[in-house]
């Protein structure tokens, strides 16, 4: 299968690229949203090369998510055909909620070759159900993490999520955006000012320590960036 045939928008770097990353929509809108549209603009000219993708569900226009397996393998068959279309010798998975949540599924499965993840505000629990909590795959992980997560964030600030973070075993970076909510969106603040600032901090990441899967410190990490 090839990007076409799943539906699936490609973004190509500008200049060669630095890296591939296959990013995944939050559970209420598709790749099309502005959110996930500006961010794989944004990592364009950053030279990453992106693809998007809609989950069945997003596809058949159906609003409840399909089961954790059927979004797990429609994830994992994107980036199958992504890594192709792409010259990035180096190939990242993430996403926005709960396609960051699928993320790190697929890291938990151990995918093969996977340099690291990033998840845009990371879905700790539902709003307001602090003991529902989505953690138990998280040690799982092996390659390292970038969670963005904002301060206010109702499915589980930064204070939240370190508890779990301290059981895993894959290096984590924890980047908070002050006063951010789930979208990272920050009151006063205009959203594409804040949405650069956080594309910086993702792509510094993805290009100054080695994230080949095996090497580098092994650990929690955690780091506080009031953006």
């Amino acid at each position: 299968m090839d990007l076409t045939s799943l539906g699936a928008v490609g973004y190509r770097a500008d200049g060669k690229p630095d890296a591939l990353l296959v990013l995944a929509h939050g559970a209420g809108a598709g790749q099309l949203h502005p959110f996930m549209t500006a961010v794989a603009q944004g990592f364009a000219a950053r030279r990453v090369d992106v693809v998007t993708f809609d989950f069945p569900y997003m596809r058949e226009r159906r609003k409840i998510p399909d089961k954790a397996s059927v979004l797990e393998k429609a994830f994992a068959d994107v980036v199958a055909a992504a890594r192709p279309w792409s010259h990035a010798t180096r190939f990242f998975i993430g996403g926005k909620s709960m396609g960051g949540r699928m993320a790190t599924h697929l890291g938990a499965a151990h995918l093969e070759g996977l340099a690291g993840i990033v998840v845009f505000g990371y879905p700790l629990h539902p709003p307001g159900k602090p003991e529902q909590l989505r953690v138990q795959h998280l040690p799982s992980i092996v390659a390292p993490v970038l969670i963005v997560q904002g301060e206010r964030d109702a499915f589980g600030s930064p204070q939240e999520l370190k508890p779990a973070i301290e059981t895993m075993t894959a290096k984590v970076t924890l980047h908070t955006v002050a006063k951010g909510d789930h979208s990272l969106a920050v009151a006063g603040r205009r959203r594409d000012e804040v949405l650069n600032g956080v594309l910086d901090v993702v792509v510094e990441w993805m290009r100054t320590e080695d994230r080949r899967p095996g090497t580098g410190d092994r650990g929690p990490k955690t780091e506080d960036h009031g953006l």
